[in-house]
């Protein structure tokens, strides 16, 4: 199988470098082939803005959305955009990996999607209809790919648990498992989280790599979370709230898990 890593961390001797070539090692020895796409080393532009298109007329005012369209039907989309668009349709599956930075991923990643998920492309597919509101939320160009996300925090894991300070870790990582994997279309798989780094001894790396070796192994084989499908009949079309009989009395991100 096909995997593409998106790996977002500026130093290649941290942490996170040492489990992306492990990652990279554990796949390959499983017989699956492996490309990574290191935001860092490719000096990735992070901004979405009129560059992102070839050919624009620059009197008319630059639209996001729109531009991003025309850019995608008409194959003048940026080149690096290109490239990685092709890797995604190459890929059988997906890691983001990335350090927790302000409670999300950094911002080069974050620039990785607003750009390579042109419209047409990751968002903007489908009809809209009293039935059916486009081809997102378990369905989109990514059906049938998987997904999931390695990343490190230098909190403890108490600090992310249901009542921790910081928030449960799931709430955290909706935004990005729901709203950029599971929106155009991935099977998005529970997420490798490494706690309190700072803390790193050999010990603890051995039973780090034991981990993510497992997960890795079983990459195409977990079952993914169990995401509501927005068009299956669990969402009021065209509203897009849980029906009243679906998950009656709760409320939350984790009402829209079956």
């Amino acid at each position: 199988m096909n995997v593409l890593i998106v790996y977002a961390h500026p130093e290649r001797r941290s942490l996170n470098g040492a489990l992306n070539d492990f990652a990279v090692e554990r796949l390959r020895a499983n017989g699956h082939t492996v490309q990574v796409s290191d935001l860092y080393a490719m000096e990735w532009k992070a901004t979405l803005d009129a560059r992102d298109v070839r050919e624009r007329e620059t009197h008319a005012p630059f639209h996001p959305s729109l531009d991003s369209k025309h850019a995608f039907e008409n194959g003048l989309q940026s080149r690096d955009i290109e490239i990685e668009q092709d890797k995604l349709r190459w890929a059988d599956a997906l890691i983001l990996q990335f350090p927790m930075w302000w409670f999300s991923m950094p911002a080069i990643m974050k620039g990785w999607i607003e750009r390579v998920y042109a419209y047409g492309f990751g968002y903007g597919n489908g009809e809209h209809s009293d039935t059916h509101w486009g081809d997102r939320y378990g369905e989109g160009l990514m059906q049938g790919k998987r997904a999931m996300i390695i990343t490190t925090t230098g909190g403890w894991e108490t600090h992310y648990a249901p009542r921790g300070i910081n928030g449960p870790i799931d709430d955290l990582l909706f935004h990005i498992q729901h709203g950029m994997l599971f929106y155009p279309g991935f099977d998005v798989l529970a997420p490798v989280v490494v706690y309190r780094t700072s803390r790193m001894d050999e010990a603890r790396m051995r039973s780090l790599r034991e981990t993510l070796g497992a997960r890795l192994d079983s990459l195409f084989s977990d079952e993914p979370i169990r995401y509501r499908k927005q068009n299956a009949g669990d969402y009021a079309i065209p509203a897009l709230t849980l029906r009243d009989e679906v998950a009656e009395g709760e409320s939350g991100f984790g009402a829209h898990i079956a």
